[in-house]
């Protein structure tokens, strides 16, 4: 049992750990508009570079690791396409539709897309424990994100979007575990993931302004895109992806959604912009949430 708990202990920390390099994404993505790059651009350099920097790693730690089954290829087109293609593509549109608050609040319903998939899937159960902290993590991301104070309204495409993307943000836990089944490690999972997303996105992508981007921003902004990279995708998706390894797909969903709390929490450190007591309220809901699914009596 001890090793049990000790091996749901670090699970569960990388899957924190993942969800606080994420929130660091709005850091970077101010820049990234700045010197003149779109949304969907940065979408597809990011999986573009993450694709180029794993292929790296992976063949200087371990090359064996580059080798898949064809009978599996499937959830890796699950996992690229299906998941961060798709999650991008309709997250980017809902913020087009129905602006940043309405989508990041709707992109949070992913836990509960996470929650009902692994229930006849894997076999997952649904407790009372983690019903209470996924509505706590919900809850507390509508008020992180600004809805309740910006009086923000829906469109009939915003919604769909929105929740399209919060549905392709689940299938990752999904197809990952999957994958993890099937024997592949971490690095594998993510290599594969995104050089299928890259291949994917080259459809959606007008790399004419890319190239005018990055020829006017030079090597400053060729630094900031892979740092970007490392920091809110290599990195993040590693740590995440082994983590699921060790707690359930419903956990991990719930605990990753620290990452707007964090961004917040960011935002005062670096940038020195305050939240209002409402999105305070929104941050402490989301870690009591994650205090809560992590605590409490552990019967076999």
């Amino acid at each position: 049992m001890a090793k049990t708990k000790s091996s749901a202990a670090l699970g569960g920390l990388l899957v924190v750990l993942a969800g606080m390099l994420w929130g660091t994404t709005g850091l970077f993505i101010d820049k990234l508009n700045a010197a003149g790059l779109s949304s969907m651009q940065i979408c597809e350099l990011r999986a573009g570079i993450t694709a180029l920097v794993m292929l790296l790693m992976t063949l200087c730690v371990k090359p064996a690791l580059l080798r898949i089954r064809f009978r599996d290829m499937w959830i890796f087109l699950g996992s690229g396409v299906g998941s961060i293609l798709f999650f991008n593509y309709c997250y980017f549109n809902a913020i087009q539709e129905s602006g940043m608050a309405v989508a990041a609040t709707l992109l949070y319903t992913s836990p509960v897309f996470v929650m009902l998939l692994s229930l006849p899937l894997f076999g997952e159960r649904i407790t009372g424990r983690k019903v209470v902290s996924l509505i706590m993590t919900v809850a507390g991301c509508v008020l992180v994100s600004g809805l309740v104070t910006a009086g923000a309204s829906f469109t009939k495409w915003g919604l769909l979007y929105g929740i399209g993307a919060g549905f392709g943000y689940a299938l990752y836990s999904i197809f990952t575990r999957f994958a993890i089944r099937r024997g592949y490690e971490s690095m594998t999972i993510t290599t594969y993931t995104f050089l299928v997303a890259a291949v994917g996105g080259l459809f959606l992508t007008d790399f004419r302004q890319i190239a005018s981007a990055t020829v006017a921003g030079g090597a400053d902004l060729w630094l900031l895109l892979v740092g970007y990279t490392v920091v809110t995708t290599v990195a993040p998706y590693l740590l995440y992806t082994n983590g699921l390894r060790h707690i359930e797909n419903s956990k991990a969903a719930v605990m990753a959604a620290v990452e707007p709390a964090c961004a917040t929490l960011l935002q005062i450190v670096v940038l020195r912009v305050f939240p209002g007591p409402v999105a305070m309220v929104g941050i402490l809901l989301v870690l009591v949430a994650i205090v809560v699914l992590n605590t409490g009596n552990k019967r076999r």
